[in-house]
């Protein structure tokens, strides 16, 4: 018999893979995820694979869905919607108070992540970078409670940069939006940075194509 923290470390270990899967989209939108086949899998009792469910669900990736299970939670039109709004509206007030307390070293952490995004050859190495630069963004914030619901966001919107790829195809190039945020806030002009973060965000939600 499995313990605690066993269990714990294992459900950690199958939520990260199926987490993974789902984000770059091998898992689809609506596909169904069998407990068993999952126990079978991982080698794992049905325990920690119903705590890894319920890991995924708490970051939006699955839903329970009555008498269908558990399955990839949906990425249709209402869903990008509802991403791209939050987003625009959490992350510019996460920016705003991340932005006085920016430094030369915080500064020079979203040049190398955009650096990075310049430089990327895969979709994958764009969504790291991509993921990297919000990320740096606004953690000098320090709201952890945004934080952590910007993280949740981040992961439905690396869904949708992995969907849009997939859907319109993807060429390496610069992220011009990413570049002018930097330039805005090395001159301090926080009101232009949170415009163009503004757009920058909705964007995706221009590109993302339903997916249902």
């Amino acid at each position: 018999m499995m313990s605690e923290t066993e269990n714990a470390t294992t459900a950690g270990r199958i939520a990260e893979s199926l987490g993974e899967r789902i984000i770059s989209g091998a898992l689809q939108p609506d596909a169904p995820l069998r407990q068993d086949h999952i126990a079978r899998e991982f080698n794992s009792r049905h325990v920690p694979v119903r705590e890894a469910f319920r890991r995924l669900e708490a970051q939006r990736l699955v839903v329970a869905v009555p008498r269908r299970g558990v399955r990839v939670a949906p990425l249709d039109a209402d869903s990008v919607k509802e991403i791209a709004e939050m987003r625009a509206a959490l992350e510019v007030v996460a920016l705003r108070n991340a932005a006085p307390k920016l430094t030369l070293a915080h500064l020079a952490r979203l040049e190398l992540a955009l650096i990075e995004g310049d430089n990327a050859e895969t979709i994958q190495d764009f969504e790291a970078a991509n993921r990297a630069f919000h990320h740096a963004l606004v953690a000098p914030c320090a709201m952890p409670r945004l934080l952590a619901s910007l993280d949740g966001l981040q992961l439905a919107n690396s869904r949708l940069v992995f969907a849009t790829a997939h859907s319109a195809g993807w060429q390496p190039r610069s992220n011009q939006d990413h570049r002018l945020i930097l330039q805005a806030l090395r001159s301090r002009n926080v009101d232009q940075a949170c415009n163009l973060l503004t757009r920058h965000i909705q964007t995706i939600e221009r590109l993302a194509l339903p997916t249902s």
